[in-house]
């Protein structure tokens, strides 16, 4: 059975639903917190995937997911590199895909980097967007949605101030724009779009990317929170494609 760290520290508060999607799919999912890896009380190998949730880590002090990072980085970081390195998937969702990008691990186009090279930051409106949005699957070298139809529009709610990403400079981000980019917003008919299509202004709609190596994926709207049929959306899909990927190098 594949087992699961939900990743939370003090102000995530995604991992119920979170924890519970992978149950549904008969995963054995486990909340681990910070303190029980920074204490060495749990360790990264006794696990076949980290989930990171959204929320407010450390109440989002100095911006999103940077505190969080920085924890990681001072305690486990060696470890979770070791961790993707070896194939295994991590994903984090809103606030967790801040963390990732703050550590270095998306977008990685080279490599996890020892500094950002992108952020996502305050949202276009100004303003905290909590809704539905569409979002269409892109062709990419992630390993984590091979069971989603390319260009498939999928429904999953945002809820976020800070998801507007950018990257150190435009020739870079037209290089993960190419092949690491697995969701963009779109508006009903599956084209790209702007605000509110767009909910917060994100270089070239993306919604979502992976790493290099399509093991490592981070994306702004919460599947967790679109589960089943009757939320209206299509979350279930991607925890399913996280699963298969798991049974497919275990």
């Amino acid at each position: 059975m594949e087992k699961i760290a939900i990743l939370r520290m003090e102000g995530t508060n995604c991992e119920y639903e979170s924890y519970l999607a992978f149950k549904r799919l008969d995963a054995q999912p486990e909340y681990v917190h910070l303190k029980e890896l920074e204490r060495k009380k749990k360790n990264l190998e006794e696990y076949d995937c980290v989930f990171i949730p959204g929320g407010f880590s450390a109440g989002d002090y100095v911006r999103g997911g940077a505190i969080f990072a920085a924890r990681l980085k001072a305690s486990i970081f060696k470890d979770l590199k070791k961790f993707v390195e070896n194939g295994y998937p991590v994903v984090g969702i809103c606030n967790g895909f801040q963390v990732l990008i703050e550590l270095g691990m998306l977008p990685a186009l080279y490599g996890i980097s020892e500094q950002p090279e992108a952020c996502l930051t305050t949202n276009d409106s100004n303003r905290f967007e909590c809704r539905q949005t569409l979002i269409r699957h892109e062709r990419s070298v992630c390993k984590l949605t091979k069971n989603i139809k390319v260009g498939k529009i999928c429904s999953i709610p945002v809820a976020h101030a800070e998801g507007k990403l950018v990257f150190k400079d435009e020739e870079y981000a037209e290089e993960v724009n190419e092949k690491q980019v697995v969701f963009r917003y779109v508006d009903i008919e599956g084209k790209e779009a702007g605000y509110p299509w767009n909910p917060n202004g994100s270089y070239k709609n993306i919604a979502g990317i992976c790493n290099n190596e399509g093991n490592v994926l981070g994306m702004m709207p919460h599947p967790e929170r679109a589960f089943h049929k009757w939320q209206n959306g299509d979350g279930k899909e991607i925890f399913e494609g996280i699963l298969n990927y798991i049974r497919s190098i275990c």
